[in-house]
């Protein structure tokens, strides 16, 4: 089958890594790509949102899955706009309908779903512009610190960890009245904050059936000891070394499920990945947030464990059979440490040649933001590569990720040299 990955970032490389290996696949095409998913598959020069132009080549090359990779797509409604189509209703695009993917375009959305469906979350209120009095009399009513996150999309960035009352209510009039993270800031929740230690775990659904993948834990500052600002992801871990058989049977049966059911009870079409971020509090699991893909940099360590064919996986959501594949995870570990460009997450340059990416022994390396220029691979984005090994435990395989990060080398490289410092 011909396959067409849609995205540009390590997730995306990721995806490529895994299903290239698969006996199904005839062609593979990435959309935009970028210069690691240039060694093994056809990067294509498309908007992941020119859902017209992404038709034409769909019909072209005879592609009968997409795989979506970001978010903006899916909260565009890709999905939708294929089943609307004649032509294209046969292609299986692994994604949620545009109604379900406001599970992570609306932080609303996501908090009335998961009180409708008894997901245990943080409590929380929203406010516009309009309200913005009555927010900061809100903040009054909590304990600090107070966590203050933009409604929509912002990229990753929206969510802000405020300990000073005064700098939050002055935080939340940015965002509401000030625009601070433009559209996505129209509307602002305010939610109590949950003193625990953070995870990820991804379900891979058919709209039925559902399989948990292997859980990941995200490092999302840009500091050392998770300090600064909030960026994309500067490393993850998997498996989480506290998730035991209790806390993932509590995690199965409080989270997972009723959110399995909650999609399929108010008709959400859902074919693809959810992303669940969860705050571990006493042993107790509660939800932070949902993400409606995979998500970025945990990617990078989840899709390397799963042993078995992702592909034939995904190539079962169109017809609803995933109960009936072989799911195999391997036990290893796996680590990954983003190297990104100084300056990031505000403002940094491009265009800088990545030097050691022949030297890279026994990892692999996945490109995020990169590009070929003149025959070399140079910088093209603030995170740039990802650089993921294996080990019998999380150390053992940091400490390869690290020996090879060594060898590796471009303008103002940053990288954080504590992943996992608090496992």
């Amino acid at each position: 089958m011909n396959v067409l990955i849609l995205g540009s970032g390590g997730r995306e490389h990721a995806f490529a890594h895994s299903i290239v290996k698969s006996s199904l696949l005839s062609k593979l095409y990435v959309a935009p790509g970028n210069a690691g998913t240039a060694l093994m598959a056809t990067n294509v020069d498309l908007s992941v949102t020119d859902f017209d132009a992404i038709k034409a080549f769909v019909l072209e090359h005879e592609i009968t899955m997409v795989v979506v990779g970001p978010e903006a797509p899916l909260v565009a409604g890709i999905y939708d706009y294929f089943q609307a189509d004649d032509s294209l209703k046969h292609v299986n695009v692994i994604g949620p309908s545009k109604n379900a993917a406001m599970l992570e375009g609306s932080k609303e959305f996501a908090k009335e779903f998961m009180q409708r469906n008894k997901v245990p979350t943080a409590a929380y209120e929203s406010f516009t512009a309009a309200s913005v009095d009555q927010g900061k009399a809100f903040i009054d009513t909590l304990k600090a610190p107070f966590v203050l996150k933009a409604d929509g999309l912002a990229g990753g960035k929206g969510v802000l960890i405020i300990n000073d009352a005064t700098e939050a209510k002055n935080a939340l009039e940015e965002m509401l009245v000030g625009g601070k993270f433009g559209e996505a800031s129209n509307k602002v929740v305010i939610e109590e904050f949950l003193d625990g230690i953070e995870m990820s775990v991804f379900v891979m659904t058919d709209g039925d059936s559902y399989k948990i993948m292997p859980t990941a834990k995200d490092y999302k500052r840009i500091g050392e000891g998770d300090t600064g600002l909030n960026t994309g992801g500067m490393g993850a871990v998997s498996p989480v070394p506290f998730a035991d058989d209790t806390l993932m049977q509590k995690i199965e049966q409080q989270v997972v499920i009723p959110t399995i059911n909650g999609l399929q009870s108010e008709q959400l079409d859902y074919k693809g990945f959810v992303f669940i971020g969860l705050m571990i509090v006493n042993n107790e699991p509660f939800v932070i947030e949902y993400n409606v893909r995979m998500g970025d940099p945990e990617t990078e360590v989840v899709l390397p464990r799963i042993s078995s064919d992702l592909l034939s996986h995904l190539n079962a959501f169109a017809k609803a059979a995933l109960h009936k594949e072989q799911f195999q995870i391997d036990p290893r570990s796996a680590t990954t440490v983003m190297c990104v460009a100084g300056g990031y997450p505000e403002a940094y340059d491009k265009g800088m040649r990545i030097n050691g990416l022949d030297q890279v022994e026994n990892s692999i390396v996945f490109h995020a933001g990169t590009k070929k220029h003149n025959g070399e691979v140079v910088t093209n984005g603030g995170r740039v590569m990802a650089i993921t090994s294996y080990g019998d435990d999380f150390k053992h395989a940091l400490k390869k990720s690290y020996e090879n990060i060594s060898k590796l080398s471009f303008d103002r490289m940053y990288y954080r040299s504590d992943i996992g410092f608090d496992l």
